[in-house]
């Protein structure tokens, strides 16, 4: 008796990649069926709960939330829901978010169609997958963490840019000495003062100093 397909949810806040994606995995519907979408993390939630798909593949960015955040809410419901992320970013401390986040893959944008269904397949199966561009670097990077070998705020999944500018915030600086400071726009800086909040679990600049100093990140 022939495997019944892999059910999944599609969730991207861009019309045009999700159409992107359900146009690469056509070719594999006797694998892999999209029954759903949705572009909105609010969306997502009543779309997952409507179709209980076997895996729902979601972007680690959506409009005014996360893909992380999105995980972690759907596993409260369903502490055994499998969610995979798919990302543009290959920085491994975002691979370690969405570990923490309890994703069951990290895959990056730039698969192959046959790549992808075939990683889905091996999380349906109960496997968890990370992408193989990321697998070697995060195994290094994991066990200078564990030897405590690493930059402030590594532990807190902070990226090395994302450290420095945590500790000018600590000392008080402002976005456009930042900026300055860092040689880039201060736009950047905003970019990556909402990555920090996100990841120090906080809403603004006070709560990620107060967290940096009771966590001992800077002093």
């Amino acid at each position: 008796m022939a495997q019944a397909p892999v059910r999944i949810v599609l969730v991207d806040d861009h019309e045009m990649v999700l159409q992107g994606l359900k146009s690469m995995l056509t070719p594999f519907r006797g694998r892999i069926r999209v029954v759903g979408q949705a572009t909105t993390a609010e969306d997502a939630v009543g779309v997952v709960a409507g179709l209980d798909p076997d895996i729902v593949l979601c972007d680690v960015r959506l409009q005014g939330a996360s893909g992380l955040d999105l995980c972690k809410r759907l596993l409260q419901v369903d502490p055994v829901r499998k969610v995979v992320l798919l990302s543009v970013y290959d920085d491994e401390q975002y691979l370690f978010q969405a570990l923490r986040a309890g994703a069951a893959g990290y895959l990056l944008k730039q698969i192959t169609g046959e790549e992808l269904v075939t990683q889905l397949e091996r999380v349906h199966s109960g496997e968890r997958v990370i992408d193989t561009a990321l697998a070697g670097r995060a195994v290094e990077t994991a066990a200078r963490l564990a030897s405590g070998e690493f930059w402030p705020g590594a532990r807190q999944g902070l990226t090395h840019r994302e450290s420095e500018v945590l500790s000018f915030m600590v000392t008080g600086m402002s976005n456009r000495g930042i900026a300055r400071r860092l040689v880039v726009g201060e736009e950047t800086v905003k970019s990556h003062l909402r990555a920090i909040y996100r990841k120090l679990e906080v809403s603004d600049r006070a709560g990620a100093v107060a967290v940096a100093l009771r966590e001992g990140i800077y002093r």
